[in-house]
């Protein structure tokens, strides 16, 4: 029976291998998407040991933030572009969950980001999820759900409309192009400290707003923790 499985598992190798997102290289490991050289070789940013590290600064003057931290810049062209357009736009969930476990671990290590009672995603609206098949940061926040044991709570808050887009806007017309775009579920619970989780940041306006908006809820706090950071 033994021998069975492995000449299964041999040919499911060999017509359909498994491959590193990131140098597409050939790796064994059936729950592994990035390989050991690559991981490696991230730009990791290490602000999650960085009080008023760049992305918290964003925030300063806007909206309270606990503390917030990106695992990796994010630069054009780059391995990091890649692995977000696969998880984006290529079906690429499992790869998405991946990272978020990535996440998990960098703030598991840091004594900044203990104590958050749920893990939310930022929400994409109804019409952009269901032509995707998936929400991105929801997969992200599956992730670091499962290293860290802090809950996912996918429907805390969701968008009621959609955003037009932010490519060829200021960054003051994005800040403008996000108010009340979010709602906040009625089941929230008061006095939680929130993990708001998305894929990348850059000028901070949607997380924002989703922030601003969940803290209208009594006592809620909020932390951010993106996948990458774009600088501007």
């Amino acid at each position: 029976m033994q021998l069975l499985k492995d000449i299964s598992s041999s040919l499911r190798h060999l017509f359909f291998p498994h491959v590193c997102r990131s140098c597409f290289a050939e790796i064994t490991q059936p729950d592994q998407y990035i390989c050991t050289r690559c991981v490696s070789e991230l730009p990791y940013t290490g602000f999650s040991e960085r009080d008023a590290n760049p992305v918290e600064k964003i925030f300063f003057g806007r909206v309270r933030i606990e503390a917030a931290t990106s695992l990796l810049y994010f630069t054009p062209a780059s391995s990091v572009q890649q692995l977000i357009h696969q998880i984006k736009y290529k079906g690429q969930q499992k790869l998405a969950v991946y990272l978020g476990k990535m996440m998990g671990l960098e703030i598991l290590g840091s004594d900044r980001f203990q104590g958050p009672d749920l893990v939310v995603p930022l929400p994409l609206f109804r019409s952009r999820e269901k032509q995707r098949g998936y929400n991105q940061a929801a997969l992200l926040g599956m992730g670091i759900s499962e290293v860290t044991g802090i809950p996912l709570a996918p429907k805390a808050i969701k968008r009621v409309r959609a955003s037009a887009t932010q490519t060829r806007k200021t960054r003051a017309e994005r800040w403008q192009n996000m108010e009340g775009i979010f709602a906040v579920s009625p089941n929230l619970e008061e006095n939680r400290h929130i993990l708001l989780v998305d894929d990348v940041i850059t000028t901070g306006a949607t997380l924002d707003a989703c922030a601003s908006a969940l803290q209208q809820v009594k006592g809620t706090r909020v932390s951010i923790i993106t996948l990458a950071y774009a600088m501007q």
